[in-house]
């Protein structure tokens, strides 16, 4: 009888605890233990406890979530600290684990964006197309017209994208028992990529190049190919280097600019929404399909090392901080693929050239996230009228020192030489003017993603709060430049650099996708060549967060896909 199919002899809902539930966790052996309560581990968890497995998520800090959090960190403002939005969640999971049902309430954002001049002119952007027409024609008309056909291309691509994110990678497998085995992996492989040629013939070679033209070319000649005007090509350029140490003239670029119009809300492609209590409350609800499921959540639990079995070197639980040992039939990891490889794993298990191949992945970030509560809504001077309880210009993500691509770049020069931003590129988002849980009546939580910062300054360090203070002052200041008297609105604020990114929420290097979303770290690459399919180098070790295909975002792709291979590997046994 397989793993799969045992009975457990009993099924109990529990609460995250770090006790007394603390020595049951450490005393049974479990089918599955997760390194990590990020929004991957619990999808993942979730998904092997419904298949009849017994699971505990092991998670380091005192709530679950990882970058997907909510925390109140200025007394009576909720903020989203790392992640913010929401729209690349896949719909197979929000309708698998019923998540709708277990609390998450979504905001869509409509108007979804907007640019604020100098100069006094602004762009409204989203769902509406005839505000995108007559907003993109006060600056070209021929932009309007070209815009609608551009949205229309990306959403082909992404229908192509949609099969390719929710199925494993076709990764050779490794040591199948039979030879029965050996022949169905290669059927699934055909099948993977009869399905792949399908969606090819379909899209049909003048697409298909315009696809691979996306993939290849920098985000700033697909969107010159596009568009005539700076302040439309700025406004979508901010979506190819967001979350990346990378310019609009990078190549490849074009593919992230891609990966942030994936997503979608309750149907709609491309819509981006706000979450009622904030990210946290994504992972809150994944969490309570997981302990329908009969899941155990620990926090406060962070795992020293894994338990190897030096004879069969097979992965066989894990030792946490505490000295005690949680014993399992296989390991999961939602931390990053360095971390997992090469913090926990003993020594000696893995060879040199794997750990080469890791220690070589680019986990280089240039993100700093600042979180504020304020008295009042900012005031931005390019709009004629104003009204405390907000206008179109609050509602979307507000693009502030992106006025050009050029303007973007410039930035990014300034971080490659361990400057911070002169004048940074910031996404400015404020949920509570949707979301009136978060904030007291009349106040607002207003959330800062700031580029570029770098992991390592030429001159100081992000330890000094001289140096902390003087860049986020920097950002109120530019800011102020839009919408004058915003700085003395702030009430407190919430500041993470590369460096806390990387302490406080274990993301290397700070890079918030778990290493760089370039074309040679997708898909067969992700995160190394060879190992692509979840399962890793030590047998009955999995990886199923962000450094696994399909990537970085609050997806939970990578830890149901995962979830799917484990599944199928236990029932083999």
């Amino acid at each position: 009888m397989s793993r799969l199919t045992r009975v457990l002899s009993s099924r109990r809902r529990f609460s995250p605890t770090t006790s007394p539930e603390k020595d049951l966790v450490a005393t049974k052996k479990w089918d599955a233990v997760v390194i990590g309560g990020g929004h991957n581990g619990l999808t993942a968890a979730a998904y092997l406890a419904r298949s009849g497995l017994s699971v505990a998520v092991l998670e380091r800090r005192h709530l679950v979530g990882g970058a997907a959090v909510t925390e109140e960190i200025v007394p009576g403002f909720k903020f989203s600290r790392c992640s913010y939005l929401q729209s690349l969640l896949r719909p197979s999971v929000i309708r698998d684990l019923e998540l709708e049902r277990h609390g998450l309430k979504l905001y869509r954002r409509e108007p979804s964006s907007f640019t604020p001049c100098l100069d006094g002119k602004s762009l409204l952007l989203g769902p509406d197309k005839d505000l995108n027409q007559s907003e993109i024609a006060k600056f070209s008309k021929k932009d309007a017209i070209a815009y609608p056909r551009y949205e229309m291309q990306l959403e082909k691509f992404c229908k192509f994208m949609d099969f390719i994110i929710d199925s494993p990678p076709p990764e050779l497998v490794h040591d199948l028992p039979s030879l029965a085995d050996k022949m169905k992996d290669k059927f699934h492989k055909s099948a993977f990529w009869s399905r792949c040629l399908q969606h090819v013939v379909t899209l049909g070679q003048k697409d298909m190049v315009d696809f691979m033209d996306l993939l290849l070319s920098p985000a700033s000649k697909v969107l010159n190919n596009w568009f005539e005007g700076e302040v439309l090509k700025a406004t979508l350029a901010t979506d190819s280097v967001i979350g990346t140490m990378g310019t609009p003239h990078a190549p490849g670029s074009g593919y992230v600019l891609l990966h942030h119009v994936m997503g979608e809300t309750k149907g709609e492609r491309g819509i981006w929404s706000y979450v009622e209590g904030g990210m946290g409350a994504v992972s809150s609800a994944i969490s309570k399909a997981a302990l329908e499921a009969g899941v155990h959540i620990m926090t406060n639990a962070e795992v020293k090392h894994l338990l190897v079995d030096v004879n069969t070197k097979e992965a066989i639980g894990v030792v946490l901080a505490d000295g005690s040992e949680v014993h399992s039939s296989v390991v999961l990891s939602n931390a990053t693929a360095h971390k997992t490889f090469v913090e926990l794993v003993p020594h000696n298990f893995l060879s040199d050239d794997f750990l080469l191949s890791i220690r070589n992945l680019d986990y280089s970030s240039a993100t700093t996230k600042i979180n504020m509560a304020v008295d009042r809504l900012p005031n931005f001077k390019c709009c004629k009228s104003s009204s405390a309880e907000g206008g179109p210009e609050h509602v979307g993500t507000i693009h502030i020192g992106s006025e050009s691509m050029e303007e973007i770049d410039v930035a990014y020069k300034d971080a490659v030489r361990g400057i911070p931003s002169r004048r940074p590129l910031i996404e400015m988002t404020i949920p509570s003017i949707l979301d009136k849980t978060i904030s007291p009546p009349g106040q607002h939580v207003v959330n800062l993603f700031v580029q570029y910062t770098p992991y390592k300054l030429c001159e100081g360090s992000w330890h000094d709060p001289v140096v902390r203070e003087t860049f986020a002052k920097q950002c109120f200041s530019l800011i102020d430049e839009y919408a004058p008297g915003f700085s003395s609105s702030i009430v407190g604020y919430d500041m993470l650099t590369p460096l806390d990114l990387e302490k406080e929420f274990g993301l290397t290097g700070g890079n918030i996708f778990h290493g760089a979303m370039g074309l040679d770290s997708l898909f067969l690459m992700r995160p190394t060549k060879g190992w692509s399919g979840y399962r890793t180098p030590l047998k009955g070790l999995y990886l199923c967060g962000s450094g696994a295909h399909p990537g970085g975002g609050v997806m939970g792709a990578p830890g149901r896909n995962a979830a799917s291979v484990v599944i199928q590997d236990l029932k083999r046994s």
